[in-house]
């Protein structure tokens, strides 16, 4: 059989630098926050919409994304999303005010909602399938894990040499370039014909999505917390009241073969635990060596640099095992390691050096269980890949707010509480449990399963 044509072959590495700009906006501002906020002559509270107004909205519309990708054409909608994304970038590097600030991330936000799935529908297609599909997903999981990371240093690199606004001028040109690849690469793929698009259910998903990132957020702060739980709540309900709206639709956004299928609901789990045991350890991490090493913003995100290093080397690692390993085993090999990697950061009590050696580890496990559980979850019929997209990547998103709210919270509640364990070792032993709590649901399930299938 013959391979991609040369144009579609062409389309990965422009996919998977969609791919890592959309992730990197997640973290970029961290380390900028406090240069932004001193810049505009904002108070400290607007740091929390400043960052997470991305986030919300991100995580809340990418199923959306996928479906209206399924719709109206996975490459105009991925190039609708890469236009948004220059034209916000645009207004955020020339905000006057916080305000207009959030309202440009919040643009942003949206824009990386309608780029990512579609451009993970678009690898798939170009890749094809056997070997050229796993080198690709390996790409793209590397791309996105490896952009998380890299945006906490970036963030405090450029804004110490150039001032905040560089982040988002860069991503200007950055847009453009992307979205004329995009045009000269991108495979067909199929679309969906007639059917009326499921705007109830799209609502109360992105509601129930927004209302769990947007409390788990607050759940960090004392003062705060209240609300926060309110909010989880509150996304709770609706996420409880979706199945009904999506069987009252004629074309339900979360298809019904989509949400029975197996294989997709395993990649959402691993996705889920990836990034809520990594992101929560690695953010910690952070927190730990500026506030208690004495580390300087740019200083602690270099100390992270082997993480993103690893996540790369894991990936590329994880093609080879996918060749001879089941998607689900080689998904919870992974998470183990991370598991592993998240307890070796006990070792950060006896000096900082062990921070980048431990991170290292949780980097070789998401790069693996990251591809995995991307390879698992896509593993669906043709018309159900869109979708799958979108799923896989909103797990991702609800574990990155969920784990990091609940580390940090488990962190903070026990520092200075006399238990022998208490702080940040704790949040770190917290994140390991949330690595290792899948892998025995994962064996179990996958077991009898031929190498290389969900």
């Amino acid at each position: 059989m013959s391979g991609p044509p040369r144009t579609a072959r062409g389309a990965v590495p422009v996919l998977c630098a969609v791919q890592f700009v959309d992730v990197l906006g997640t973290t970029l501002v961290v380390a900028a926050l406090p240069a932004v906020l001193a810049d505009l002559g904002a108070p400290a509270s607007a740091a929390a919409p400043v960052v997470t107004v991305y986030a919300v909205l991100f995580g809340a519309l990418l199923v959306l994304g996928a479906r209206l990708g399924d719709r109206y054409g996975h490459a105009r909608v991925l190039q609708a999303g890469l236009v948004l994304f220059g034209l916000a970038s645009l207004g955020a590097a020339t905000a006057p005010s916080v305000g207009v600030l959030v309202a440009a991330r919040g643009a942003l936000g949206v824009a990386a909602a309608l780029s990512v799935p579609p451009a993970l529908r678009l690898l798939t297609a170009a890749a094809g399938e056997g070997e050229g599909r796993r080198r690709a997903l390996a790409a793209w999981s590397a791309s996105g894990a490896a952009a998380g990371a890299a945006g906490l240093v970036l963030g405090g690199v450029l804004t110490d040499l150039a001032g905040w606004r560089v982040l988002f001028w860069l991503t200007v040109p950055l847009s453009v370039l992307l979205l004329a690849g995009v045009r000269r690469t991108a495979p067909p793929t199929p679309r969906q014909d007639g059917g009326a698009l499921d705007v109830a259910g799209a609502a109360v998903l992105a509601g129930s999505v927004a209302a769990v990132v947007t409390g788990t957020s607050l759940l960090e702060d004392g003062p705060s917390r209240p609300a926060g739980a309110l909010l989880v709540a509150a996304g709770a309900v609706l996420a409880a009241v979706l199945p009904r709206v999506e069987r009252r639709a004629a074309d339900p956004l979360l298809p019904r073969a989509a949400v029975r299928d197996r294989s997709l609901r395993a990649g959402a789990l691993a996705s889920a635990a990836n990034t809520a045991a990594t992101s929560s350890a690695v953010t910690l991490a952070t927190l730990h060596l500026q506030e208690r090493a004495g580390f300087g913003p740019t200083a602690a995100g270099l100390a992270l640099v082997p993480f993103s290093l690893c996540v790369v080397a894991g990936a590329v690692l994880a093609a080879r095992v996918l060749r001879r390993t089941a998607a689900r085993r080689a998904a919870a090999a992974g998470l183990a390691v991370i598991a592993a990697g998240d307890v070796a950061l006990l070792a950060s009590g006896l000096g900082p050096a062990a921070v980048p050696v431990a991170v290292a580890v949780s980097g070789l496990g998401i790069g693996l269980s990251s591809v995995a559980a991307t390879s698992l979850g896509t593993a669906v019929a043709p018309e159900l890949q869109g979708t799958a997209a979108g799923v896989v990547n909103t797990a991702a998103q609800l574990g990155t707010a969920l784990g990091v709210a609940v580390v940090l919270l488990v962190a903070g509640a026990t520092a200075g509480s006399g238990l022998p364990l208490g702080g940040a070792p704790l949040g770190w032993l917290t994140a390991a449990a949330l690595a290792a709590g899948p892998v025995l649901l994962l064996l179990r399930r996958g077991a009898g399963v031929s190498a290389g299938a969900g």
